[in-house]
C-alpha cells in the first residue's frame, strides 16, 4: 500500500553512471530544472562532458544542458545528492553501492534505472539497493518504461513509471522528471515494474534471433504476446499486479525493445539469428554485453525456484549458455505439446 503522501523536493541529483541511459536521464532532469551532477568511472569522460557538453561514446552528437555538471569523483558527485540514480549495469550495482554508500546523504531517494536479477542471489536490484545500503524500502524507487535512450536525448516524446511505495517520493520523482517530451506516471508496485523491465531484455533477443533466421512479423507478435504471458506468470508469482505488467512497465517497455532497431537485446539476438558466434556478437557492439544474456540466466533461475514455466526464457538461455543453435531453439518451441491459450 501507498504511504501517506508527502513532498519531498528534489533540487539536487546525482547520476551514478554515464552511459546511454544515465545521460539520458541527467539530460531529462536538467531539462526540466534540477541541479544534475553526472558521475563517471572515467575522468576523461568528465572532462569531454564537461567542456563539450556532449557524450559521443554513448549518446551520439546530441548536445546537452551546459548545466550539467560531471564528474569521476563519487563523492563529490553525491555530495548533497538527495536524489540518487543508479544508473550502472545490473551485474555491478552492489559492488558500486558498496562503495558509495558513506557518501549517501541520510534521507536520499535511491533511484534504481537498472533492468535485471542478480545473479546468485536472485535479488531484483531494488532488494540488492535495500540490503547493501541499509534503507527503508520507502526510499527505493524504480524508473521504467519503454525508453530508448537515443530518442529521449533527441526529446522525442515518451512515457515512463515511477515506481515507489512512499507515494511522496514518488510524485516528487514524477515532478523532477516531467519535461515538454518525457512523462513520468507513478505507480506504487515496485516488484511489477522491475520484473517487467528484467525479463523484456529476453524476450527482445527472441525477437531477435527471429527476425536473424528470416522469420516475419506473425512470429514477432507471437513472442511478445507469448513472451509476456511468461512475464506475467513470473510477476504475478512474485507479488505483481497485473494492470503493471499491461501498462508501460510491462506491455510498453516489451514492444520498445523487442521491435527497435536501436535495442541493443534485439540487435544482440538478431546478430545471433544470422550465424554469429557469441564471441563474435559480442564484438561487434563493442564489447558490452545485452543485459538479456545475463537476465536469461538469472530470471529462469528465478523462475524456477517458483516453479513458473517460462519456455521462451528457457530457449533464449539455451541459446546463450548451452550452445544451442537458434534453428533448435525454434523447432523445440515449435515442438511443445499444444494447449488453450
Amino acid at each position: 500500500m501507498l504511504q501517506q503522501a508527502r513532498f519531498i523536493p528534489v533540487v539536487n541529483a546525482a547520476v551514478m553512471g554515464a552511459g546511454a541511459w544515465g545521460t539520458a536521464l541527467a539530460k531529462v532532469l536538467a531539462d526540466a530544472g534540477n541541479d544534475v551532477t553526472l558521475w563517471t568511472r572515467r575522468p576523461d569522460l568528465a572532462d569531454e562532458i564537461n567542456r563539450t557538453h556532449r557524450n559521443v561514446g554513448y549518446v551520439g552528437d546530441a548536445d546537452l544542458p551546459a548545466s550539467i555538471r560531471a564528474t569521476s569523483d563519487p563523492a563529490e558527485a553525491l555530495d548533497g545528492s538527495c536524489t540518487v540514480l543508479l544508473a550502472v549495469p545490473s551485474q555491478t550495482l552492489r559492488a558500486n553501492l558498496e562503495a558509495w554508500v558513506p557518501h549517501l546523504d541520510g534521507d536520499a531517494t535511491l533511484v534504481n534505472v537498472a533492468k535485471g536479477i542478480e545473479l546468485n542471489t536472485l535479488l531484483r536490484m531494488s532488494q540488492v539497493i535495500e540490503q547493501v545500503s541499509g534503507v527503508n524500502p520507502s526510499r527505493i524507487a524504480v524508473v521504467t518504461g519503454p525508453n530508448l535512450a537515443s530518442e529521449i536525448v533527441d526529446e522525442q516524446p515518451a512515457a515512463t513509471v515511477v515506481a515507489c511505495s512512499d507515494s511522496g517520493r514518488a510524485v516528487a520523482l514524477q515532478r523532477a522528471f516531467s519535461t515538454g517530451y518525457f512523462r513520468p506516471y507513478t505507480n506504487s508496485d515496485v516488484v511489477g515494474a522491475e520484473i517487467g523491465g528484467a525479463c523484456k531484455n529476453v524476450i527482445a533477443l527472441a525477437c531477435g534471433m527471429a527476425a536473424g533466421v528470416g522469420l516475419g512479423e506473425n512470429t514477432a507478435a507471437a513472442i511478445i504476446t507469448r513472451g509476456l504471458a511468461e512475464i506475467m506468470r513470473l510477476g504475478i508469482a512474485l507479488g505483481a499486479k497485473g494492470a503493471t505488467l499491461a501498462g508501460l512497465a510491462g506491455v510498453g517497455d516489451l514492444v520498445a525493445t523487442c521491435t527497435s532497431p536501436h535495442s541493443r537485446n534485439r540487435a544482440f539476438g538478431q546478430r545471433l539469428g544470422t550465424g554469429s558466434s557469441m564471441v563474435t556478437a559480442l564484438a561487434a557492439t563493442g564489447g558490452h554485453v545485452a543485459e538479456g544474456v545475463t537476465s536469461s540466466q538469472s530470471v529462469l533461475a528465478l523462475a524456477s525456484s517458483y516453479d513458473v514455466e517460462m519456455p521462451l526464457t528457457d530457449a533464449v538461455h539455451r541459446v546463450c549458455h548451452r550452445g544451442l543453435s537458434v534453428e533448435s531453439a525454434v523447432a523445440l518451441l515449435l515442438g511443445r505439446s499444444t494447449k488453450p491459450e
